[in-house]
Formats: structure tokens, C-alpha cells, sequence
């Protein structure tokens, strides 16, 4: 027992190390008696009735701190995961433990608390009801081509103007193009020339019949550099390739190259026809659609609906023709492109779509399987 003195020091002696406190300051006055006694006095308790208290954390680190015992050598060692405890109370502490593999099944580890889990997303199967059901509710058609040639003429570049290329008529075809894009259909497009120059015309002025078809052919680059601008400003990734050289502007035309582009989803503008006079810009389509292995060509009229059964502006009353063979067309003298293309599309079965692209969204219903204008088909 030590009594401490007034403005001095509580000292005592340990045979360990002498301990002092200096006196406390002024602010802070010492009591008048301070009981100090060492150790200090525990309560009488007894020790079958009231364990040793452990805090969460030590409860919690029950299973860390007991050691697995090895299972038998002669099998594979197995190990129980340590789940965390999910409670901070002394009762959800974790008791999973690894034991021997010769233990029976009723003495497998158990654990008190739950580990946490996460909710897995359900699975959406896939299946013809399922599919039936989407397009009751109006969703998007699957078109029934993978890979097409779009022939536009110039004529259809035109519009409603006397001469060269209507931007607004562009733009609605560059649109039409990139709807069609989107759905995974593979598009081509060759493009005429005949809204800015025509060879035939030069020839009958009494121009050299090559040098008319040379001209149209820069002619047909003009419109190619004007559609794939309109293309890529709605985001359509665009390609220019032509049958002759004009390096800064267009890339050769190499066929292998312009499959690639196809395949990674590129629109692929064919220009300058073939390459060569006296073949018009149809045989050029019908060649580049064998060449890239399209399944169909749509042929883009101005103000026309389709193959008709007579001049519609020498006959009013001409008729809209749905369905027509190839061998027809060429004896009946149609005009449905001319005959050098049209025997190359009948020898190889290559199916031709004519239609009027004055009412948008045509080229979106026939890649939809849609009957629109004329469809010219081998027998």
C-alpha cells in the first residue's frame, strides 16, 4: 500500500524497476486520497462458470489458427477451402476443417456459416418457338442473302436533276446501303456513269468509240468518290476500288483484296467498269457479281418499278412484269441490261432484282426476301 504525499511523488520499490509519476500540474489537482495497490484485486469468479473471453477476431480466426491434419499417404492429400465468417459473433466463427479420407461420410467437415454467393444470370435458349415468337412481336427480319452486288445507274444517282448527281438521293441510298450493312449482308455496289458522260453519245458526235467508253469510265469514278463519301458519313467503312489505275483515289482493282474487304464487313464500290472499252457498266456488274460470289443482283432503276412490258415513256399503259427467265427477257428484247450481261447472268443462274429506288427501303425488303419489281430468275 502506498499513500501519497502532498506535491510530491507516488513511489515504490519493485525488485524489477523503480516506476514514478511526477505530480500532476495545477489544471489538474490531485485527489485527496488515492488508493494504489499492485496488482490490482480481481473479482472472485469461478472458473467453470465463466470461460476465457475471446474477441470476433479470435473467433473469427479459429480455423486459420488450428492445423489440417495430413491425410493418409498413401492417397491423394485433400484439402478443405477456409470460408471467411460472414458474423462477428463468437458462435458464427467458421468450423470447417480437413480430415483424413479414411473418416466416414457423417464426419465430414461442416460450415456453421453460409460463404457468400452470386446470383447467376438465367439462360436464354435458343429455339424455333422462340424465334416464332420474335417475329409476332414485329422484330427484325433475317435476310435471306449473305452477300449482294448493287448496280446503280446513273441515272438513279441523278434524281430529279438534268445532269450530274442529286446529293439528297445519294444520302437516302448511302442510308439504305448501311441499314443493309448492319444486318450482316455483304455489300458491292458498281455504279454507272451515264448522268455525267456517256460513250455511246461521244461516239455518235463522231468521237473514237474507246476514247467515249475511257471517258464514261472517269465518269463512273466521279460517282464512286461522291457515294462512298455519303457512305462514310453515316458510318459505313468504304472501300474505292477501280479497273483503272487512279492510285490517289481509288485502289486497284484486285479480286482477292476485295473479298477481304467483304468479309471484314467493308462496302466494296467497284468504278471504271471493267477496265475496257466497249463493255458497258452492266456486264461490269454482272462480272464483279461471279467474281465476289454474290447470290443476287440488285439493279437500281430511276422512276421505274421494274421490267415492263413496254416503253413506260412511249406507253403509258405499260405493265409491271413480277417474274421473268433470263432466255425471255433476251427474246423478248426487254432491256433489262444488255445482252452481253444478261447471257453471262443466264449462263452462271445468277438471279436479277430490278427496282425503283423512288421508294425507300426496297433494297432492305428484297435482302428480306420481299418480292419487289421485277425478279429475273433462270427457268
Amino acid at each position: 500500500m502506498c499513500t501519497p504525499r502532498a506535491g510530491s511523488a507516488c513511489s515504490w520499490r519493485s525488485t524489477a524497476k523503480q516506476i514514478s509519476w511526477r505530480a500532476p500540474t495545477a489544471s489538474a489537482p490531485l485527489p485527496a486520497r488515492w488508493p494504489c495497490t499492485w496488482p490490482p484485486p480481481r473479482r472472485a469468479s469461478c472458473p467453470r462458470a465463466r470461460s476465457r473471453p475471446r474477441s470476433a477476431r479470435q473467433s473469427c480466426a479459429c480455423c486459420a489458427s488450428r492445423p489440417l491434419p495430413r491425410a493418409s499417404p498413401s492417397r491423394s492429400r485433400r484439402r478443405w477451402p477456409r470460408v471467411a465468417c460472414a458474423s462477428g459473433s463468437r458462435r458464427a466463427c467458421c468450423s470447417a476443417s480437413a480430415t483424413s479420407t479414411r473418416t466416414s461420410t457423417a464426419a465430414r467437415p461442416s460450415r456453421i456459416c453460409a460463404p457468400s454467393w452470386r446470383p447467376t444470370p438465367a439462360r436464354t435458349w435458343s429455339c424455333a418457338a422462340s424465334r416464332a415468337s420474335t417475329w409476332e412481336r414485329g422484330s427484325p427480319v433475317e435476310p435471306v442473302f449473305s452477300r449482294i452486288l448493287l448496280k446503280l445507274s446513273g441515272e438513279a444517282l441523278m434524281g430529279g436533276l438534268d445532269y450530274g448527281a442529286d446529293p439528297d438521293r445519294i444520302a437516302a441510298i448511302a442510308g439504305q446501303v448501311k441499314h443493309v450493312a448492319d444486318r450482316g449482308v455483304e455489300v458491292a455496289v458498281v455504279v454507272g456513269g451515264g448522268n455525267i458522260y456517256r460513250g455511246l453519245a461521244g461516239a455518235a458526235e463522231g468521237m473514237d468509240r474507246a476514247t467515249g467508253d475511257y471517258m464514261g469510265m472517269l465518269a463512273t469514278v466521279l460517282n464512286a468518290l461522291a457515294l462512298q463519301d455519303a457512305l462514310e458519313k453515316v458510318g459505313a467503312v468504304t472501300r474505292v476500288q477501280s479497273a483503272i489505275t487512279i492510285s490517289e483515289v481509288a485502289e486497284p482493282y484486285i479480286r482477292r483484296k476485295a473479298m477481304r474487304h467483304l468479309e471484314h464487313g467493308r462496302v466494296v464500290i467497284f468504278a471504271a467498269g471493267t477496265g475496257n472499252p466497249f463493255f458497258t457498266t452492266d456486264t461490269a456488274a454482272a462480272l464483279r457479281a461471279l467474281e465476289m460470289r454474290a447470290e443476287a443482283i440488285l439493279m437500281a432503276k430511276n422512276g421505274v418499278e421494274g421490267v415492263m412490258d413496254a416503253d413506260p415513256k412511249a406507253n403509258p399503259g405499260a405493265r409491271l412484269i413480277a417474274e421473268i427467265s433470263h432466255r425471255e427477257a433476251l427474246e423478248r428484247d426487254l432491256r433489262v441490261m444488255d445482252s452481253t450481261a444478261l447471257s453471262l447472268c443466264m449462263d452462271n443462274k445468277l438471279p436479277i432484282h430490278v427496282f425503283n429506288t423512288d421508294d425507300e427501303g426496297n433494297i432492305d425488303r428484297i435482302v428480306c426476301g420481299e418480292r419487289v419489281g421485277t425478279v429475273v430468275s433462270t427457268e
